[in-house]
């Protein structure tokens, strides 16, 4: 599901758009796994006649089942959370029934960090802390996917607004352009964000 385009403002363009990686499923999953070999196990292990049976069975079956509700709660929370950087803020909004969102203009953003563990780094997952000018100071944000690419993507954002928030001065285009295509180079950006980057800066 797509970020609605609704709740941007006007002229406003999305750079990044992530739902949770999907290690913020695994959980639930990983039950369900277990409580049916559990079940099998225990068919293969116990006496048809026996009451240890049954209960084994009817214990693996309730396990089944909290799982599978856990799972679905938990998916519906996977597709109704947003990770968005555009190219005025840093956006995250998640919620089901009720919604709660944080919102953090580039402009205020100070410092952003990255961290994973061991099994985040093998499947592509970890969290970040952005420090900002605002209230709230610090908001972590879990399950991100390629967080080391997505704080490039940020850095590059605040590069892009930084001569924006200087009054007095005038916005050097051709500066910014070359800066974009150092980032291009580099890998910092992909050729669809250099586009979209490029005709944002020329007003096309």
């Amino acid at each position: 599901m797509v970020y609605p385009q609704r709740l941007l403002s006007d002229d406003e363009s999305v750079t990044v758009d992530l739902h949770p990686h999907w290690w913020f499923l695994a959980g639930p999953v990983v039950l369900i796994v277990a409580a049916i070999v559990g079940g099998i196990v225990t068919l293969r292990a116990t006496d048809p006649e026996t009451t240890v049976r049954t209960t084994a069975v009817w214990a693996s079956l309730l396990a089944i089942a909290a799982s599978a509700c856990w799972l679905v709660v938990r998916y519906l929370r996977w597709t109704t959370t947003h990770f968005v950087i555009t190219d005025r803020r840093i956006i995250f909004r998640t919620g089901v029934l009720s919604k709660h969102g944080v919102e953090i203009p580039l402009d205020r953003v100070t410092t952003v960090h990255f961290s994973q563990g061991v099994m985040e780094r093998l499947v592509g997952a970890g969290d970040l802390l952005i420090e900002s000018g605002g209230e709230s100071g610090q908001q972590r944000f879990t399950d991100i996917r390629q967080p080391d690419r997505v704080q490039r993507m940020i850095h590059a954002g605040m590069d892009l607004r930084r001569p924006a928030s200087v009054g007095a001065e005038t916005i050097d285009i051709a500066g910014q352009l070359e800066k974009l295509e150092m980032m291009l180079e580099r890998g910092t950006l992909t050729r669809e964000e250099f586009d979209r980057q490029k005709e944002r800066l020329l007003g096309w």
